[in-house]
């Protein structure tokens, strides 16, 4: 272990990243679908802090291509390796079990499938239709991986009509290549640009505390708006295990804070700014924000 990472591995937790503990018969409904279905959620493979909670509140993001990512990237906590084909009956199942729950708005993330001639992309299409024929009155927000910005592939997954597309930039340029598999900023940025030019409100996710500048966070978020990106998250980044990508600080509250006021003079229409902030965290009220907004500009 790299004296970087002795001086890291014992650093405090500060008291705002305490998390509430919720446990109510709401999360038990949604623990009993997610497990009757056999579903796979980024709530649990990707040890968000605030599962209990939304949870609690009947919701969750699904998680689709199984559960293994064909890429290892050094801060994420799903696993990787070779995974399964995909299973045909998931899309139905993630649609009915959107149903049983009654969601208003269905998040659905995936792990990457760089092993899949269509990386998946046939997949997620099947999957928001299905969602869409049984949850007609809710709103679909989908997070993809960068698909290594094949238009043709993107093509598919715009013309499944989600009401929100969103790909993690996940980190600065400079900390990109340390901290991300095969991924690369710029090609995230040419996701992006490209789905935004489709005419798809888009969405990207930053973590703090990996080791960026401030300056570095506002030029990564002047380069989101210049991609076209509408919505943006921004959260405090937690080391999964000893093994994966040490935590450089704690950022307080406060420059949250003022990373939210930065994103928004940056263009962003609405940003999300908080230490147990994540992508899907509240993910509606970024919908809300921009319908509001557009309806303003008509």
């Amino acid at each position: 272990m790299s004296k970087h990472e002795q001086s890291n591995s014992v650093i405090k937790k500060p008291d705002w990243l305490k998390i509430r503990l919720h446990r109510n018969a709401a999360f038990a409904q949604v623990d009993r679908i997610v497990r009757l279905h056999s579903l796979h959620t980024i709530c649990s493979s990707g040890l968000c802090p605030n599962k209990a909670e939304c949870w609690s509140r009947k919701t969750a993001t699904f998680m689709i291509l199984g559960d293994l990512c064909t890429r290892n990237c050094r801060f994420c906590a799903t696993q990787s390796g070779h995974p399964l084909p995909p299973d045909p009956a998931e899309p139905q199942n993630v649609a009915q079990s959107a149903a049983l729950m009654n969601l208003r708005h269905v998040v659905v993330t995936s792990v990457t499938r760089d092993d899949l001639p269509d990386q998946g992309a046939n997949h997620w299409a099947q999957t928001v239709a299905q969602i869409r024929n049984l949850n007609p009155d809710a709103t679909i927000e989908i997070l993809i991986p960068d698909f290594d910005a094949r238009p043709e592939l993107l093509d598919i997954v715009v013309a499944a009509r989600p009401d929100i597309i969103g790909h993690n930039i996940e980190t600065v340029e400079r900390l990109t290549p340390q901290v991300r598999s095969r991924a690369e900023y710029r090609k995230s940025l040419a996701t992006l640009r490209y789905l935004a030019d489709c005419g798809a409100i888009t969405k990207s996710g930053l973590m703090a505390g990996l080791g960026e500048t401030q300056d570095e966070v506002n030029r990564t978020l002047l380069d989101l708006h210049e991609a076209g990106v509408r919505i943006v998250t921004i959260g405090q980044y937690l080391q999964p295990t000893a093994a994966h990508f040490p935590v450089a600080e704690y950022v307080t509250p406060e420059r949250f804070e003022l990373y939210k006021q930065l994103a928004l003079d940056a263009g962003m229409d609405y940003c999300a700014s908080a230490p147990l902030v994540r992508s899907s965290y509240l993910a509606e009220e970024g919908l809300k924000c921009v319908r509001k907004l557009s309806a303003q500009a008509l």
